[in-house]
Formats: C-alpha cells, structure tokens, sequence
C-alpha cells in the first residue's frame, strides 16, 4: 500500500513546486520560526578558539560578532546544541537570537532527549519541558495535541509547531482528531534540539500563538554521517473486559553530509504499533430498557459516565493496528557565503485498521453478539492516508545592516480516505454490507513569509526593527459517502452523499517590531501586527437516514461568509541587574481566528460526532506575564506570574447524546464564550552536580486558576439532576489546576545516564459548567501521577543502547481516553 502511496506523492511534487510559485497561494506563518540553521559565518582573528562545528548552535552568536565579509570562511552549517540536562537552556534558540524575539524559553537538545527520555515519538521529547503536555494516546498516535499552561488539549489551533520551515499544525481546526499536529512527519533521528517560547508576545508570530511556539529543529551535518535506530516497546493490558499485551516496533534512521556549498539530510521512520482500546461503546439507559443493559446477553460492565449517567461498557470502539512510513529530505545549498537557500520534502503514509472487540455473550446461544449496537460500527474501519508536505526559504545572515528571510510551506492530503460499514448486523458480531466512506483528500493549506531586519546602527545598535508580510490560506474538503460494499468499493461509493463540509479561510498580516537597547541593561521592545481574516465558500450537505443507511431526507446550506481585521500591540521590557539575574515583563493583545473545520465540519471521528458553527467569532486574547530568572554556570531558576484573558473564547465540549434505544454517540458542540479568565504562577529550575558530580536536579510546577467570566447564551443543565445550571464562576475546562514535574539524571561517566523522572497533573474538567462528577470512568478528565525511569548506555563510539519504563506503577487514567499503562522500551543505536 505505501509503495503506491509513496510513487504518487513523488508525482505531484512538481505540481506541489508550482503551487508554492503560485500568486494565488496566500500563505503563511512558517516563515517566522527561522528554525532552519541559518548560515553561520566563523568569525576572524582575534577570537578564542571555536568549539568544534559538531558541538556548536546553529545559527546562535555573540552580539558582539564582527560582520563577516564574502571573503572569510565559507558558512558552516552544523549539527547539535550543548547542553547536559533534560530542562536545560543550551543557549538562546536561533530564532530570538536572529530576530530579537522578546519571549522567554526552554530548550532540550538531541543529546539530552537521547540520554534522558524515553523516546518512542518526537513528541515525547518534550515530556519533561515546563508546564507542557502531549495527549499522546498511544505509540504512534496521529492524533497528539500539545497542551501548555493555560490551554488544554482541545487547543490544538491555540499553540504553533515548526519542524524546520514547515508548519505542522494542522491549523484546519481546533481540536484533538483530525486537527492534531502532523509529529508523523518528524523522524526521531533527525532532531536537532527543540525549543519552545512562551505566549503571545512576538508580532512575528500570528494569534495561534496564545499558548506558545514549538520550534523543532533537523540536523544538518557539516560532515558525513548516518544513525539507524530500532526501538520496541511492551504494554501489559487488562481493562473492562480486554486484557492483552501491545507492541510497538520502530525503526528511524537519518543520514547526511555537505558537499562544498550543498548539504543534505534525508530521513525515514517505519512504525507498526498494536494499541491499547482508545474508545468503548456504551450502552445508556433508555423508556424500553431502563438498566442499559442489552436485552438477552451477559457481559456488561455497569458504569456511570462522567456526568453520573448510566453509560454501561458493552465492548471496544477503536482497537487499532497502525503502520506507518515518513520519508524526509532537506537540501540547503550557500548561493552565496552568507545567503541559503534551503528546500524541504515530505511524506507521510498510514494504513490503520480497527476491529472492535464486543463483550457481550447470547445467554441463548453463549457465543459473542454486537447485540445490534450501531455503535460497534463505528470502530470498525480501514483507514488509509497519504500527506505531502513542501517547504522552500531564502535567508541571508550577513549581520549588517540589512537581512532577509523568505520562506513559503504547502501541506496537502493526497488520500485521506476512512472506510466504516454503516450498522451492525441484526445477530452475532457481523457487520451491515453497506457503509460509509469518509474522505479528507484535497484538504490543504499554504503558508508564505516575507520578513526583514534593519539595523540602523549596525549590529549590536541600539535599535533593531524586524518586519515583515505574511499570508495564508486553509482548505477543508470533507464529503462523507454512501457504499453498497463498505469494504470494497470506489472513493465516491455510490455518489450518494451522507455529508459534506467544505469551505476555506485566509488571513494576510503585516507586522512591525523594534528592539530599543536603552542601556546595555534595559530592553524596550515595541511591537503591531495587523491582520485580515475571512472565511468563504462554506457549504454543507446533511442527511437525515433510516437504521440501515437509507437516507430519508436532505439539506444544504451555504454558509455565510465571515471577515474581520484586527490590530494586536505587543510590548516588552527587559532588564538585567547583572550577568546572573534578569526580570522581564511582556504584554501582548492576539486574536485567535476560527478555523475552517470549526466553521464547516459536521462529522463523526473515531466515534466522536461534531457539530460546526459558521458564525463564531474570532477570539481576542490579553496575556501579561512577568519573569524573574536567576542564572548559575551550571543551573537556572525562573519564576512567572501570567494572567490571561480571552473574550469570545472558542470552546468545543464533548458529551454522550443518548438515541430512543439507548445507544450512545459522544457529540462534540462548538460555540463562543464571552469571557474567560487565567492566572497563575510557574516555578521552574535545573542543577546540575547536585551534592555529587554529574547528578542533575530538574523540575516545574505550574498553578493556574481559571474562571468564566461570561457566558450570555448558555441554557444548559445538568444531565443527572435535569436542573438548569450555570457557567458564570466555572472553571475554564481542559484546564488543570496543577502541573508538576521532577527528575533526576545521574551521569558518572560518558558512557551512562539514568534518569528517574515524575509527572503530576490536577483535576480538570471538559464540560462549561463543571458537571463532571465522576473520576476514572470512560469519558472522564482525571488526574493522574505517573513515574518514568530510562537508562542510556553508550557501549562504544557507535552502539548505544536504552532500557526503560513509563508510567511504572501502571496508573490507569482516562483524558476522555484511556491512556496507556506501564510500557517496556527497549532501544538499540547505530551510529556510522
């Protein structure tokens, strides 16, 4: 299947080219990250010897560096950062250093991730990182949001994620399905260092910013190498009525080298990966059956939901094996000693099929039933997707008067096509032939950035304005159609449409910043970003069916389109007492506008039905913060207090919906808030050779208290009491109220590390109104404390090898999933 997949994305990467060329594409914000090793140029004599290019920050120099000639030394692009510790700060991130950027940050390079996390996808590497969290399901999870300190794990289109030049969140939407970031495209091996800056506080970033900026950097190579890494973990399982063992395989390698003014860096990551149950289908009470158990069977699990409702376990929904391939190739080639052009190609395949399992038995027959719950039908499915991602750039690093940065990104679904029977069979565990046939493929986006840096007083002056154009455009097309034969049959079935959802937005900015070193202590930095916003071409089509996929009757509507233009300050103000301490305290005002999915998507997701809204309104943030660091050679602490507000908040909510029968779809709704509001405190700190050389001490906590403020046209009540309730006063949900994490690394040598490490996260809850009630059922938010622990070994100069566990005292916990229990992982590294 990916050899097909693979031959026709490699088909339209000339078209792919053309589209980037294109004047129609008004794209957008992967530009602004400057994550790419820009063109580094060794200074002259006199200068303390370099480090080795091996060991040095790309991209990253002293204010005080010379403005090199063409005639010096060629520009070396290089490899990895330095750094010792999982939370350590291995110098400032190449982006702020290049544009001055006035947000705080934390960093891990590849070198730590290797020592101290257990890696098994590259969103694990940011596992220890304050205050982040990934919703990762399981190994291999396409469906994985980063959640920050004031923004939950519905927030996917609230926090930006870079790999390189490309954008990978998936900005089509705001939630944690089919909007979740595309980490699949990321080899392992191929990660550089990452590094994440905090809030809204940079007019070069647009609105989605909110929560913050994950900058994931490649490696690219000054000389030849190559790294073949296997990686298998092992989960025990035993919930409800599944008790199994899953495992993951994964081989990731990465080689590259330069070759005069070219160098390259391809990668490629295979994973075939068993997962755990990620939903289970219910069964409520209903008129005709009030105990919600099926009539004529065994086997039920009684269980309450979240709410307090019945909502009784009768089997699984999604028990899935996925296989997956990613390909990367990026070339950087010197056009001139101090001007790279770099061109990036992605692929990314999945095949994934899911088969229920039902627990339900015929007390007349003793053999498993579906027990005619539709439900079932829903976990049932083959899945296939192809994606292509394009990322271009011209960037010059001359450190004189004038720099430049160019950079455009296209992402597109080439197959994206789900395949479900529609309903279960009447007896036994067989299936309805005719179903549905869910289809993404022409969904797409495009991103270009034009920006400058204008040094009026040269380098190291005391004022450095940066600016710069951005645009971009995102296209959902989501038709949903009929099938005679689910399982066998053509991308459009029967041409019968059940569904469709189709509609685009663009937004084009200009924005404006000044870097104004009062005194070589005292930073001022003011800043604007203007934008233009509009959603058109909305349209859906639904249908109304019988049981067996009969439609009875339709309805289209094309939406009304939707603008606005909005204007976001942004100010900063830094001092530095001394070389140790430094106090910081930033404002910014960003709007967040609505994505196209939460426009235009009525659709079921591994399922999760959601229900668009074509009238929200764009979300107007207000986010202050003030930072106190203190700084040792070999450790930090950083204290924040941030208060936040946010008018027209976006917030979806998913509950169960229960049908006259007493079947059960979880139903997402999406609408504005009028006002919410969060504060709090984050403490974070490293040090390194804690009472003995090479142990290593690190560690956050984060308290948030959050808070509806407004909310006009809630009419809800609680599902238990059928009381009306209110949201005024509520917590804001998918927000906890605490985060915690500390570890500890212990490195008495080159050769090995261990690291014990703990994670801590507080209640939460996913409903406005706060009517979640029930801890560790299917459905609910919990919170939970999990301890990992990982040894790395470095055998020789090329082997090294890694033992570890997560989650060692296989703490069950759900996040409306169930989230895996105690995982082995075992991993083996070849470095040529």
């Amino acid at each position: 299947m990916f050899r097909y997949h693979a031959l026709g994305g490699v088909s339209v990467v000339a078209i792919q080219a053309a589209l980037l060329a294109s004047a129609g594409i008004a794209s957008a914000q992967s530009g602004t990250q400057q994550v790419l090793p820009s063109v580094t140029v060794e200074s002259p004599p006199p200068k303390p010897a370099a480090r080795k290019p091996a060991r040095r920050t790309a991209g990253v120099r002293q204010r005080t560096t010379p403005v090199a000639t063409a005639e010096q030394k060629r520009a070396v692009v290089v490899i990895e950062a330095d750094g010792a510790g999982a939370n350590a700060s291995p110098g400032t991130p190449p982006v702020v250093a290049r544009f001055q950027l006035p947000q705080t940050s934390y960093s891990i390079t590849s070198k730590q991730i290797d020592e101290t996390i257990n890696l098994k996808d590259p969103e694990d590497a940011v596992k220890y990182l304050p205050s982040l969290f990934v919703r990762k399901r399981n190994d291999g999870d396409n469906m994985s949001v980063l959640a920050t300190r004031s923004w939950g794990v519905n927030s996917s289109a609230r926090t930006l994620i870079y790999y390189d030049d490309l954008l990978i969140s998936a900005l089509i939407g705001n939630n944690n399905t089919s909007a979740s970031p595309k980490w699949n495209l990321i080899s392992p091996e191929a990660i550089g260092r990452i590094d994440f800056l905090n809030g809204p506080f940079a007019a070069a970033y647009p609105g989605n910013s909110i929560g913050g900026v994950l900058l994931i950097s490649s490696k690219m190579p000054d000389k030849p190498f190559a790294v073949a890494k296997e990686t298998v973990s092992v989960m025990p399982w035993n919930q409800y009525g599944t008790k199994d063992t899953y495992v993951t395989s994964q081989t990731s390698a990465a080689a590259g080298n330069r070759d005069g003014r070219l160098s390259w860096l391809v990668s490629a990551n295979y994973l075939d990966s068993y997962q755990q149950p990620l939903t289970y289908t219910t069964m409520g009470a209903s008129p005709t059956n009030p105990t919600g158990i099926p009539v004529g069977t065994t086997g039920t699990f009684p269980a309450l939901n979240k709410q307090g409702v019945v909502t009784n376990v009768v089997g699984t929904g999604i028990l899935a094996r996925s296989q997956q391939t990613s390909a990367n190739l990026r070339l950087a080639y010197d056009v001139t000693p101090l001007v790279q052009a770099t061109y990036s190609l992605g692929v990314w395949n999945n095949h994934q099929v899911s088969d229920p399992q039902t627990y339900l038995r015929s007390t007349a027959t003793g053999l498993p039933t579906f027990a005619g719950i539709a439900g079932f039908a829903t976990g049932k499915y083959i899945w296939d997707q192809t994606h292509l991602s394009n990322a271009v750039s011209l960037k010059s690093d001359t450190k004189g008067v004038y720099d430049f940065d160019l950079s455009a990104s296209s992402y597109n679904y080439l197959q994206d096509t789900q395949l479900n029977p529609f309903t279960v069979a009447t007896t036994g565990i067989g299936f309805s032939p005719n179903g549905k046939i869910t289809r993404m493929d022409g969904t797409n986006w495009q991103n270009a950035d034009a920006k400058g840096i204008w040094r009026p007083f040269g380098f190291d002056g005391p004022h450095e304005i940066s600016f710069g154009i951005h645009g971009d455009r995102y296209r959902l097309e989501n038709p949903v159609y009929a099938s005679s034969v689910w399982n066998a049959t053509t991308s459009t079935g029967t041409g019968a449409l059940y569904s469709a959802g189709v509609g685009e937005t663009r937004t084009g900015a200009l924005w404006l910043q000044d870097a104004w070193k009062i005194t070589p202590s005292l930073k001022l930095t003011l800043e604007g970003r203007l934008e233009s916003w509009q959603a058109l071409d909305g349209f859906n089509f639904n249908t109304t069916t019988s049981g067996a996929g009969v439609i009875t009757s339709t309805a289209a509507f094309n939406q009304p389109g939707l603008s606005s233009t909005n204007f976001s300050p942004k100010v900063s103000l830094s001092f530095d007492p001394n070389k140790d301490w430094n106090v910081t305290a930033s404002f910014g005002e960003a709007y967040r506008y609505p994505t196209v999915t939460e426009l235009y998507q009525n659709i079921t997701v591994s399922g999760v039905a959601t229900v668009a809204n074509p009238f929200l309104k764009p979300e107007q943030d207000f986010t202050g913060e003030l930072n106190v660091e203190r700084k040792w050679s070999d450790g930090r602490v950083r204290l924040t207090l941030f208060r936040e507000r946010t008018n027209n908040a976006i917030i979806s909510q998913t509950n169960n919906v229960t049908d006259s029968t007493g079947n059960q779809i979880p139903t997402t709704v999406i609408s504005n808030v009028d006002a919410i509001r969060m504060q709090g405190v984050e403490l974070s700190a490293e040090k390194n050779n804690v009472l003995v050389t090479g142990l290593q001490l690190f560690g956050s906590v984060t308290y948030v208290d959050s808070k509806i403020l407004a909310d006009a046209s809630w009419a809800g009540s609680d599902p238990l009491t059928k009381l009306p309730t209110t949201v005024v006063g509520k917590r804001v949900p998918y927000v906890p109220d605490w985060r915690a994490k500390i570890g500890m690394t212990y490195r008495p040598n080159e050769s090995w590390a261990y690291t014990v490490a703990a994670r801590y996260s507080g209640k939460q809850y996913s409903t406005l109104d706060n009517t979640d009630r029930i801890s560790n059922v299917y459905g609910a938010f919990d919170n939970f404390f999990l301890v990992d622990m990982k040894i790395h070994y470095n055998a020789t100069a090329n082997f090294a090898f890694d033992f570890g566990i997560d989650n060692i005292f296989d703490k069950q916990y759900f996040l409306f999933h169930p989230f895996p229990g105690r995982t082995f992982v075992l991993a083996g590294k070849y470095t040529f």
